[in-house]
């Protein structure tokens, strides 16, 4: 494993997950505090993370395809492969046992590992995770929609997905980075398909961890309303939290609202 720092304190390094270069945030000191990313990625570090990395020690690993990652979803064909990577990712990153965040696919792999393995994680903040459909409320499909429409389904902060998507001032190829966002959407869509429903619905009773299930009112993708759906499948005690103003990524839509939100429920 490699590793460098920069001047902010924010160190990346590289593991192998399936013999493929994944990259691995972390900042902070203290007990660690892992964050699976959700559509997009998370190319950038977020304000979010610099708010919690003043009290916990915030590990945030890319997932297989995601910005910071090699190409090696194209070697992941089902859903046990997808648990199976991010449980090698988990272990490698040094989250076996953490406490967990995860956003929208994140979220899903999440509670997904949690079902497969209790140990490997422990109390879960899900931020509007995938993994169940309802017919009375069906899923958007995201995937059929062309960029600029994309951007406003998962974001409801006018700016936000900008914010966090553009390319980094320093970046001298425009291109290549949008080779990487396309790429990550890519990787995706292979996980989510057929879109929203990863069977986690027959798996949700073997959650027994604490777990957070944090929404964006304004959520075009998946309606809040999936919140008490997942609450009554998981067998550990849950709790509901929406956010005013955020859309799909909370996390970016509103960021301080939902730092406070994560805090309060870890216990700072």
């Amino acid at each position: 494993m490699s590793a460098s720092a920069n001047s902010n304190g924010l160190k990346t390094s590289t593991v192998l997950v399936n013999g493929a270069e994944h990259r691995v945030w972390e900042k902070g000191s203290g007990k660690a505090l892992g964050f699976l990313p959700g559509l997009g990625g998370r190319p950038k570090w977020l304000p979010l993370f610099d708010t919690l990395a003043e009290h916990y020690r915030v590990v945030v690993p890319s997932l297989p395809g995601f910005p910071g990652a090699d190409p090696s979803h194209l070697s992941i064909d089902d859903n046990s492969d997808w648990v199976c990577a991010c449980l090698d990712l988990i272990e490698e990153a040094g989250l076996s046992g953490a406490d967990m965040i995860g956003a929208c696919l994140g979220g899903s792999l999440l509670a997904d590992v949690a079902a497969h393995s209790p140990a490997s994680v422990g109390r879960l903040a899900l931020i509007a995770p995938f993994g169940l459909y309802r017919n009375a409320e069906p899923l958007p499909d995201f995937f059929a929609q062309i960029f600029p429409e994309q951007k406003k389904l998962l974001c409801h902060r006018e700016g936000a997905f900008d914010e966090a998507f553009a390319a980094p001032e320093n970046s001298s190829d425009k291109e290549e980075w949008d080779i990487l966002r396309y790429r990550g959407m890519e990787a995706a869509a292979r996980y989510l398909w057929p879109f929203g429903d990863r069977g986690l619905e027959k798996r949700l009773h073997r959650v027994t961890q604490d777990t957070l299930l944090l929404w964006g009112k304004e959520d075009r993708i998946i309606p809040p309303s999936y919140a008490q759906a997942f609450a009554e499948g998981i067998a550990g005690t849950t709790q509901i939290e929406l956010i005013d103003n955020a859309g799909h990524l909370a996390d970016i839509d509103q960021s301080d609202a939902v730092a406070k939100v994560l805090l309060k429920y870890f216990n700072v």
